[in-house]
């Protein structure tokens, strides 16, 4: 069974049991399907939170939003364009103090396990193993995306909440050519919810033997991806930032953002040390315009009161 029958539940292996059981199989929902009694708690699961630490479903958004409405930040890009790597840099980052200032200190994350499950392969272990870049992001059946909770508290003692979204390429590549396509619903979800957007551009992909497809495929992908942003924040951010590129490809890839969006900032960001350059930096510098970064607010025209009567301030009559 790959659904469970809950209505308000999406569980699946990327994402938490809504009633917070940390083990599907003793949540009674889960057993109703194959008509089975629920069955008693056993000790390891006698405590039923909210999260389970794994990445978020669509159905526990509603717990996170309770105190104030999270920063979703979408990434776009292909297939194995560095997306997770991302955000296991950023993880990764954060446990060393390398992303918080004064201004912003880390506080909370409800899917500590699922940013470990990104970050895990990144880490130096023991042994002859050495650090590699996370799985590939499997497409599988989701509805939406696996989402990735931080919570901050800025400088005034407010909280900010922000949520990642880990999507795979394919769900993209198949949007790029038709926004309406089933097999996209999760990039629409991205599309439509994203308050940020990481627009990738993989360098490796861009100099490499299919370097033209790479193009084509990204000038596609650009042009659906701001058109649905709709205004709201946007940057390019070219991963592999190592690998050169030809001047040339560079300036058809800036063409093709600034052709629909003149002003884009841009960020560049690889795991790989290139002349005596931090590797660090890049991924500092993309992280703090993400937090800064502010929600469009809604602008309400007034119009001059009629006489005394305020109600008609706002036009209506």
């Amino acid at each position: 069974m790959d659904k469970c029958p809950h209505q308000d539940c999406f569980a699946d292996d990327n994402t938490t049991c809504t009633l917070g059981h940390l083990d599907r199989r003793k949540c009674p929902e889960w057993q109703r399907v194959d008509g089975a009694a629920a069955t008693a708690m056993t000790a390891t699961d006698d405590m039923l939170l909210p999260w389970s630490g794994l990445a978020m479903g669509e159905s526990d958004l509603n717990f996170v939003s309770g105190r104030a409405k999270p920063i979703t930040v979408g990434i776009v890009g292909p297939e194995s364009a560095g997306k997770t790597t991302i955000l296991g840099a950023f993880y990764l980052l954060l446990g060393r103090g390398a992303l918080t200032t004064e201004d912003t200190v880390f506080s909370n994350s409800y899917t500590l396990t699922g940013w470990e499950t990104v970050a895990a392969s990144m880490r130096w272990r023991p042994g002859p193993m050495p650090p590699r870049f996370p799985p590939h992001t499997p497409s599988g059946k989701a509805r939406a995306p696996g989402m990735l909770h931080l919570g901050f508290r800025r400088k005034d003692g407010t909280l900010r909440d922000l949520l990642f979204a880990d999507a795979p390429g394919e769900w993209f590549r198949k949007w790029a050519v038709n926004q309406d396509t089933p097999d996209a619903e999760g990039a629409r979800w991205i599309a439509k919810h994203a308050d940020v957007t990481l627009l990738i551009a993989d360098r490796q992909a861009l100099s490499g033997s299919r370097l033209g497809t790479a193009r084509n495929d990204f000038q596609l992908l650009a042009q659906r991806a701001i058109a649905e942003a709709r205004g709201r924040p946007l940057a390019l951010v070219w991963t592999k930032g190592d690998v050169e590129v030809a001047a040339a490809m560079e300036v058809q890839i800036r063409r093709a953002v600034a052709s629909v969006l003149p002003s884009v900032p841009e960020f560049t960001v690889s795991v790989t040390q290139r002349e005596q350059i931090d590797p660090a930096a890049g991924f500092r510098k993309l992280f703090d315009w993400i937090v800064s970064t502010t929600r469009r607010g809604l602008v309400i025209p007034v119009t001059q009161p009629s006489g005394h009567d305020p109600l008609f301030r706002f036009s209506r009559k």
